[in-house]
């Protein structure tokens, strides 16, 4: 079982807590104090916990700690109340940050990830396709109660939204929350394969000619009424993912005859294996990725009605990334530290001003196209340094793609107008506060109200 020290949890949260972490293979010391936290830390090098909850007091009790143990690994835990407290905890060098209700596996797996990168110095492995949902954001925690409930549940699930908004992530954290590592996750892209590929791919290989085919397709009704079964191989994706997960990405373009086939499977949780001629049973759990635009492909006709019900008895819509800002320096920090490792540089940080942008931009592209940004701005940068500002405007462009104003106009202009829309993106995402704007953008107070005069950058309190 692995240790973690917890520094500074509220006492009535501890039971809780201890219990929350001991069901991922997580035991907890316990420390009030700086002092006590470096008492118990020379006598075993653990990871440390901090909780963020008393704001600047606790950050400060971080910032003490760090300075007298620079190598410990560190985490925060924070109030999703607060996402100003999740740039500060990644500007105070935590590893990783933690909203509540505090996820034992999601700590198991950082402590891993982070023990495994210190210990090679190397790529790790750790990005294994199960990755974290970053959950400091209320639509965020109400997707992980959804993917809580769905868990305990083997009905069809449905999972809408944009690309690189982490659907398959959904996915995985279900089967795991479900199954454990014990059984398949097993995924088939609809969009990949034409018609024969996808059928072959799903079924596996006819038993048989076109005519021993035709007679199958004749079986499904017999003359009393009863059902016939669909034949599979072993080798097909549907007997691999028997007792786990068939996640079907772009389920809408799928060819006809094979969604005809999927329903009846899903209907009837039989099959005839081919090769033995023995019928089996199918637990195969249904998942499927879909964009925003499922009803119209339902209306449309260009998904069977008896397949989408099976489908979408429960349906979790993920937000984009552009609506959960919160998620963001989080989910930068960690992408920063994957990416390092995968280069074999050591951790870089990111700086106030660079979090700040990255938190104000549209991310059209949602989490796909921040790890992008992320990926062509590290490998230019020089050993030791930090990612600035400038490090990531040398690599925005200005088409629309990833910041919210056009091209046009001289550089001059350009640059008012990036101003302006950043200033106006940071005021917005604090709620209109000129304190936390100003200090998010590290600028005076006095300075900022300069900026949106002579700018015309108007607020908006809420």
């Amino acid at each position: 079982m692995k240790s973690v020290l917890y520094l500074a949890c509220p006492a009535p949260e501890r039971a809780d807590t201890e219990q929350l972490l001991a069901a991922a293979g997580v035991s907890v010391v316990w420390a009030d104090t700086v002092a006590g936290a470096l008492n118990e830390l020379q006598r075993h090098d653990l990871p440390v916990l901090v909780d963020l909850s008393r704001g600047a007091t606790a950050l400060q009790i971080a910032r003490d700690l760090r300075t007298h143990r620079a190598s410990t690994l560190m985490f925060a835990v924070v109030d999703a109340r607060r996402p100003d407290l999740t740039i500060e905890a990644v500007l105070a060098g935590m590893a990783d940050v933690f909203a509540r209700p505090l996820g034992g596996r999601r700590v198991a797996n950082a402590i891993d990830r982070e023990r495994a990168y210190e210990t090679a110095h190397a790529p790790c492995g750790w990005n294994d396709d199960e990755g974290d949902l970053y959950s400091h954001s209320a639509t965020m925690r109400d997707v992980m109660v959804l993917i809580g409930r769905a868990a305990t549940m083997r009905a069809g699930v449905l999972i809408r939204g944009e690309d690189g908004t982490g659907r398959q992530l959904a996915a995985r954290a279900i089967h795991a929350q479900q199954n454990g590592h014990g059984a398949q996750f097993v995924t088939v892209d609809c969009a990949a394969h034409d018609a024969d590929e996808l059928d072959l791919m799903l079924f596996g290989k006819a038993d048989g000619s076109a005519q021993s085919q035709s007679k199958r397709e004749r079986q499904v009704h017999d003359g009393d009424g009863s059902r016939g079964l669909e034949r599979l191989t072993t080798d097909s994706k549907l007997f691999v993912a028997r007792g786990g997960t068939l996640y079907l990405q772009h389920v809408v373009e799928a060819p006809s005859r094979v969604q005809v086939r999927l329903a009846r499977v899903l209907r009837d949780r039989e099959g005839i294996v081919s090769e033995s001629g023995e019928t089996i049973g199918l637990d195969v759990r249904p998942m499927a990725s879909v964009d925003p635009a499922i009803d119209n492909a339902v209306q449309e006709g260009r998904i069977r009605d008896d397949l989408f019900r099976r489908l979408s008895v429960i349906r979790i819509d993920m937000p984009s990334l552009r609506s959960r800002r919160e998620d963001i320096p989080a989910l930068a920090n960690y992408f920063l530290r994957e990416i390092c490792a995968s280069l074999r540089m050591q951790p870089k940080a990111l700086s106030r001003s660079a979090l700040s942008l990255l938190a104000a931009m549209p991310w059209r592209g949602n989490a796909a196209e921040l790890r992008t940004l992320l990926e062509s701005v590290i490998p230019v940068l020089q050993n030791g340094r930090a990612v600035g500002l400038e490090d990531l405007l040398g690599h925005i462009r200005l088409d629309g793609g990833s910041v919210v104003f056009a091209n046009g106009g001289t550089l001059k202009q350009a640059r008012s107008r990036f101003e302006r829309e950043y200033i106006a993106s940071v005021l917005e995402q604090h709620h209109g506060r000129i304190s936390e704007a100003a200090k998010a953008l590290g600028i005076q107070r006095t300075n900022l109200y300069r900026k949106m005069r002579s700018l015309r950058v108007t607020r908006t309190r809420r």
